[in-house]
């Protein structure tokens, strides 16, 4: 045998298998640990990446479903219908139409009779311009007629672009008004991402993503009737269909082509389509495995290094103990120099989960504030002074019931009672003021309506110092309506009171009945409303406020015409503006 003429040269062979093993069981074992807990916090991030991109993608959607619901009710677009041969008036629509989808920033805007023809577009000027095409086979067009409303993802017949259509039914049923959604600008965000990205429908088909060659394929192969009546639909113009090249699949990992990705699958509520975000397996377990490697090459060679001094030293003695020396700082230094880099890396990895989760934090804040608005404020302040009062009365209470004297104790637990109920009263009227009303009417106090209206509104009446007038009969009949919708008009009334004027605002409340009707007004002493402006004032976007929107007073109006009744501007005897609501006696 080789090795058995040479002890030394058999114990550094031994030694060195020994080594070898160990290293490599050190290094097997690390790296699948490391590459599991990579694996593990790449789930973790994927999936709270994909819940982020759902939240933009649904921002991006809803803010654009409103558009069709006013449109539906502009009376411009009901006389382009009904005068379709007018060119005028088509063309004044096409014209409006163009500017506003210009402003939203939507793909296109497009009216419909109820044959299917389009009558006007936002795209009139351009070769694809729909104007005088037809899309009575497009099944939200269908939808809409029969429904009122409806929602499709389709690739476009004339512009050969994909897009999400909201269709909407005029309220006479005269014909439809779209909306095309389009997401170039979201997939060009997503592509400057290293992760692919795609939404899919409920049959698996690719509506949005990053990759081109990704779009209209599905995730699953399609059953034959499926595809053929997809095909007939047009909505995916001459798409083959055909399934993404997926290799394999295993509950979050997925191999496409020849990559393999960890994904995160979040449905995007109000849609049923499914986000999936997917995140290159090799790029998130590489480091970790390397590092690893590095790791428990070095603990091991650590662990080696001692005993190949100590054995060298026996054979050697004190000639090699210089250079024994040396070597070995040499080691410490190699692993000094690989720590300090793994350090590094951890540090960086810790700055960008600290980076994510500030991300996640400014985004809930931003949600919340969204949400609580300046009516939150307004409330908690009015709620501190009764809080501070109870603390004060609750403190007394106590030094009396020392004291032994038990009625004055009393007393001040009545008022913290009285001043609890005063808490219950403002936050119940919040709490009524802020969920969603349903639609059924019946028999509404109306003078009940003016103080939840006015509690809602009491810290901003007294900050401007509002003289309010208040004239309403004790005998006043009940009115056909619903209290929280009506509540809600009043508030939209008393606030555009107090923005109208520039000084100390000076608001009249009045009620009547007549033989029918129950009618309720509020007057301020502001500039009042030209003419020009009251005959157009329950237009969409018309508004007299620098920053306004124009949707107030419309909503209100149909909050009243939906319950029966009437809303109209007039002028103050003081020469303000008068609003008056007009109601059906109960």
């Amino acid at each position: 045998m080789v090795l058995g003429g040479n002890p030394h040269r058999r114990a550094w062979a031994l030694f060195a298998l020994a080594g070898v093993l160990l290293c490599l069981g050190a290094m097997l074992f690390a790296v699948g640990e490391a590459r599991e807990r990579a694996l593990a916090a790449a789930r973790a991030q994927v999936a709270t990446d994909a819940r982020l991109k759902v939240a933009v993608l649904r921002a991006e959607i809803e803010k654009h479903r409103s558009l069709p619901v006013v449109l539906a009710e502009d009376p411009d677009v009901a006389a382009a219908l009904t005068l379709a041969g007018d060119a005028a008036v088509v063309a004044a629509m096409n014209g409006k139409l163009e500017a506003l989808s210009r402003d939203t920033r939507v793909g296109v805007i497009y009216v419909m009779d109820r044959q299917g023809l389009t009558v006007a577009a936002s795209n009139w000027r351009e070769p694809t311009s729909f104007v005088g095409q037809r899309y009575d086979f497009r099944p939200y067009f269908k939808a809409a007629l029969a429904s009122g409303a409806a929602e499709h993802f389709a690739l476009g017949t004339m512009s050969n672009k994909p897009g999400l259509y909201l269709a909407r039914r005029l309220r006479d049923g005269l014909g439809v008004v779209v909306i095309k959604v389009e997401f170039d600008a979201l997939e060009e965000e997503w592509a400057g991402d290293r992760d692919p990205v795609m939404v899919t429908d409920d049959k698996g088909v690719v509506l949005l993503t990053d990759r081109a060659d990704w779009r209209f394929h599905t995730l699953a192969p399609l059953d034959a009737a499926t595809i053929e009546a997809t095909r007939a639909s047009l909505q995916f113009g001459a798409a083959p269909l055909a399934p993404l090249p997926v290799t394999e699949r295993a509950d979050d990992l997925l191999r496409v082509g020849g990559a393999r990705f960890v994904t995160a699958a979040v449905p995007v509520p109000t849609t049923g389509w499914t986000l999936m975000l997917l995140r290159g397996l090799q790029p998130v377990t590489r480091q970790a495995e390397v590092s690893a490697a590095l790791f428990a090459l070095f603990g091991s060679l650590v662990v080696i290094g001692p005993a190949g001094v100590y054995l060298r030293r026996r054979q050697r003695a004190q000639e090699r103990q210089h250079q024994d020396i040396a070597r070995r700082r040499e080691l410490e230094a190699e692993v000094e120099d690989r720590t300090r880099d793994l350090v590094a890396a951890n540090t960086r990895l810790s700055g960008e989960i600290a980076e994510r989760q500030q991300l996640q934090d400014e985004l809930a804040q931003a949600n919340r504030l969204a949400i609580l608005g300046q009516i939150a404020a307004s409330v908690a302040h009015e709620i501190n002074q009764p809080v501070a009062a109870i603390r004060s009365y609750a403190d007394n209470a106590a030094a009396f019931i020392d004291r032994g004297d038990a009625a004055t104790a009393r007393a001040n637990l009545g008022l913290i009672a009285g001043l609890t109920e005063k808490i219950g009263v403002i936050t119940g009227q919040l709490r009524n003021f802020a969920r969603r009303a349903g639609r059924a009417a019946g028999p509404v106090d109306l003078s009940a309506v003016v103080d939840g209206a006015l509690l809602l509104l009491g810290p901003r009446l007294r900050r401007q110092g509002a003289e309010i007038a208040r004239d309403i009969p004790a005998d006043l009949p009940a009115a056909h309506g619903n209290a929280v919708r009506l509540e809600q008009v009043l508030v939209n009334l008393l606030q555009n009171a107090l923005d109208a004027v520039p000084g100390v605002p000076r608001i009249a409340i009045a009620a009547r009945a007549t033989a029918d009707a129950v009618e309720v007004s509020v007057a301020d002493n502001g500039p009042g409303l030209s003419p020009e402006v009251r005959a157009r004032l329950f237009t969409p976007f018309v508004t007299t406020k620098p920053s306004g929107l124009g949707l107030g007073l419309v909503i209100s109006g149909d909050i009243v015409k939906d319950l029966g009744g009437s809303l109209e501007a007039g002028e103050a005897p003081a020469g303000g503006a008068l609003f008056t609501v007009r109601l059906r006696r109960a």
